[in-house]
Parts: C-alpha cells; sequence; structure tokens
C-alpha cells in the first residue's frame, strides 16, 4: 500500500502540532512508520487519504460497537444540528439520556454528564474525595484513566511507597496521595490500605483492563476489592470508559454482579462524539453541585450534539439486547481462528479476551498484570503491525491496546483478517 498523501500531511502537520498528532499514540512512535491519515470510514472500514480501505480493529477506542457512520446515529447529529449546536443551557435531551443509562446501568441513581473520559474520572476522583474526607486513592499500575495529574503516576520503590509523577507538570504533592498497585493481586492492594489506614478515599480499577492490552479480573480479584472497599470505608470506582455498555448492557457491574460506588463512562455513551459521564447512588451524587459542596461543571457538558448521538447509540443497544452474544461470538471466532495460525506458525504467544475486547501479546507467560504485559515481544509485535497494515488490517499501533470487535464486521471480514495473519506471522 502506499501512503503517500499521508505522509505529507503528516509532515505539514508537525509544523503546526506538536508531534504532528493531537493524541500521542497516533505518531506510531511505539512501532516506527508514518500514522495513516482517515478520510472517511463506513461500517467496519475506515478509507484514508491515499484511498487505502483498512479493517478496523480500534473503532475509535472502543466506541463504534455498530460501525463507523452507523446511520440512527448519523440522523440524529444532523437534525439536532439543524436547531443549533451549543446552548449553555439545560435541555430535554439530558434529562432523557440520563434516564435511560440509569436504567440500563445497575446500582447506579443520578449521572452527570462530561465531555471525556478523563474529565469523568478526574470528576469521579473529587467526589470520593469530598465524600469520604480523605485524600489517597489507589490506582493500578498499567490501568489509564486519562491524563488528569493524580493518574500519571509511575510506581514507588515498594509495595507501600508514594507514586512519584511520571510526566513533568504533574507536582510531588498530587503524586503523593497517589498510590500504585498491582492489577489482580488483593495482597498487595490490602497492604497498601493498611500501610495507609483510615488515609484512602477510593480505589480505582479498570475492571477489565484495556490499557495494557485486554486484561480480565482473576476470579475473585473484582469482589475481593469489593469487600477491602466494604470494610474500610473506601469508595470502588470503576472506570467503565471501555467496558461501560460495550460487555453488557450494564457493563462489567451487570457482568459479574459486582456493586461500584462510583462509575465512569465515556466512549460509547456519546455515540462518537465527546462525551463521558460518572454516576453513583444519590447519596454520593447529591455530595456535586448545586445540590452539594463539590464542584464540577462544563460549559459544554450535555452538548445537544452529543447528547443526541449518545442516545440514539444507548437505544440502539438497548433495543438490540442480542448484540451482545453476536459481539462474543464474532470476537470468539476470531481468537480461535488467530490461535490456530500462530501455533501453526510456532509463534510464541497468549491471546487474552472478553466480551468484544481481545488483544494478542508475544510471549509465553500468562498476562495478567502491566509486568507481565510488559514481558511482550515488541519487536515482533512492530513486525505484526506493520505487516498487518500491507494486508488492508489496521490494530492499535501499540502493543499495549486492547482490539475493539465491531457488530459491522462480517465473518468474511474475520476469515480475511485470519488469513493476513498466517501470512504475517509466517514471515515474523
Amino acid at each position: 500500500m502506499l501512503y503517500q498523501r499521508s505522509s505529507q500531511l503528516f509532515a505539514e502537520a508537525e509544523k503546526v502540532i506538536p508531534g504532528g498528532v493531537n493524541s500521542p499514540v497516533r505518531a506510531f512512535k511505539a512501532v516506527g512508520g508514518t500514522p495513516i491519515f482517515v478520510k472517511s470510514a463506513k461500517g467496519a472500514y475506515l478509507f484514508d487519504e491515499d484511498g487505502n480501505k483498512l479493517i478496523d480493529y480500534i473503532n475509535s477506542w472502543g466506541p463504534m460497537i455498530l460501525g463507523h457512520a452507523f446511520q440512527p446515529v448519523v440522523d440524529a447529529v444532523i437534525e439536532k444540528a439543524k436547531l443549533g449546536t451549543s446552548f449553555g443551557m439545560p435541555t430535554e435531551l439530558e434529562t432523557q439520556i440520563a434516564a435511560l443509562a440509569v436504567s440500563m446501568v445497575p446500582n447506579i441513581d443520578k449521572i452527570r454528564f462530561v465531555n471525556s473520559g478523563t474529565e469523568a474520572c478526574m470528576s469521579a476522583i473529587r467526589l470520593a474525595r469530598g465524600f469520604t474526607q480523605k485524600d489517597k486513592i489507589i490506582k493500578f499500575a498499567g490501568c489509564y484513566h486519562g491524563h488528569s495529574d493524580s493518574f500519571l503516576i509511575q510506581a514507588g520503590s515498594g509495595a507501600v511507597t508514594f507514586g512519584t509523577p511520571n510526566s513533568p507538570g504533574v507536582t510531588a504533592g498530587t503524586a503523593k496521595d497517589t498510590l500504585l498497585a498491582r492489577y489482580n493481586d488483593l495482597e498487595n492492594v490490602a497492604t497498601l490500605i493498611e500501610a495507609n489506614k483510615n488515609e484512602i478515599a477510593a480505589i480505582i480499577v479498570e475492571p477489565v483492563a484495556g490499557n495494557m492490552g485486554c486484561i480480565p479480573p482473576n476470579k475473585g480479584f473484582l469482589e475481593g476489592l469489593r469487600q477491602l472497599c466494604t470494610d474500610n470505608n473506601i469508595l470502588l470506582i470503576f472506570d467503565e470508559v471501555m467496558t461501560g455498555f460495550r460487555l453488557t448492557r450494564g457493563g462489567v457491574q451487570e457482568l459479574f454482579n459486582i456493586k461500584a460506588d462510583i462509575v465512569c463512562f465515556g466512549k460509547v455513551i456519546g455515540g462518537g462524539l465527546p462525551v463521558g459521564a460518572f454516576a453513583a447512588r444519590n447519596e454520593i451524587m447529591n455530595y456535586l453541585a448545586p445540590l452539594g459542596p463539590v464542584y464540577q461543571a462544563g460549559t459544554l457538558s450535555g452538548n445537544p450534539l452529543a447528547m443526541a448521538a449518545g442516545l440514539a447509540m444507548l437505544q440502539a443497544l438497548d433495543n438490540d439486547r442480542a448484540i451482545f452474544k453476536r459481539l462474543e461470538e464474532k470476537t470468539a471466532y476470531l481468537a480461535a481462528g488467530i490461535d490456530k495460525v500462530l501455533k501453526a506458525n510456532n509463534v510464541d504467544f497468549t491471546i487474552n479476551r472478553i466480551g468484544s475486547m481481545v488483544s494478542v501479546h508475544f510471549g509465553v507467560e500468562p498476562v495478567v498484570d502491566f509486568q507481565s504485559a510488559a514481558k511482550g515481544d515488541n519487536d515482533t509485535f512492530k513486525k505484526f503491525f506493520h505487516g498487518l497494515l500491507k494486508e488492508g488490517i489496521y490494530i492499535a499501533p501499540s502493543a499495549y491496546e486492547t482490539w475493539f470487535i465491531t457488530d459491522a464486521l462480517s465473518y468474511e471480514d474475520l476469515d480475511f483478517t485470519i488469513r493476513a495473519i498466517d501470512k504475517v506471522t509466517k514471515t515474523v
């Protein structure tokens, strides 16, 4: 495939945009080469500026469950845009989508819409601190909750030490209130809680990790977190920005029958437009302004275009309960096909899968946390990525990202992908 136009556009972008991109992973630094510039998308396919057609397995990092340019979403946005694009005032749409979301997700009474997953998680942490009157939080190495200061923390020198900033601009004072735990390691979490008795406001976790590849929770891990939080007056925050409305109608809480105290959403809830949200039971949500003392605001929160897109998406998912079974079946079919050809080509690998999220890790160890994910063979992944790109398949340009399956994918697309992986892995 030729990428002349994309290369020209990237060179122009580098002159006026830092690194030529508005989000770092798009720059292809992890895999090398020049980023692909997209011109349009429809269903399961991307069409780039050079006219190439690509089967898409990132789907805007998750929200395109029903495919790109899903007609009900497109129609809803067009019709709403004709009436005005932003008011900074309440609209009926906000109540309609809020009521639908609350009806779909267990254990929430009220929801507050924001503009991104980052903003949702940042606001959830502030709410948890205000509600509990405690300052510290626990997050897990490898889980990504956006780029707010509290989350850009790397591990300290030991299990009970404070983390340190991993980005200039994040202060040591902020970092001291964030404790780092190992995903799928309850003993490690318990040790942190004991060492910081009565100081921890919340534990925030991707209940299915998606930012170190797809890593499902070990049996008993989420249940153990719930019990630790209950026993120690700590709020449990599920970051379901990726998993909410994707793995099941009600997200991971429904999938595993585990109650979180606060749930964060993004991506799917906006139908592909910039939307995030956080939700909880009344007791917690009533701490938010204007009812309570915890301040959170946003001029574009509840933007009518985003609300129209999100409502159309949630209505489609709510009306088609079989979609989650279809998605899981397609993902299982793809994973089984990949497993077969990688074994046939004597490649060291492990595949993680849950629902419509799947990832391929090049190594023999089970991948259960960030440490085991980091042992993957990145050189092999780079060759794998570029090999698939040449075959017309687009996966995330990073070994630490989940593939997302869309209902728009046909079994012919999946078979094409499996054959391409067979071809590529014969050479890597």
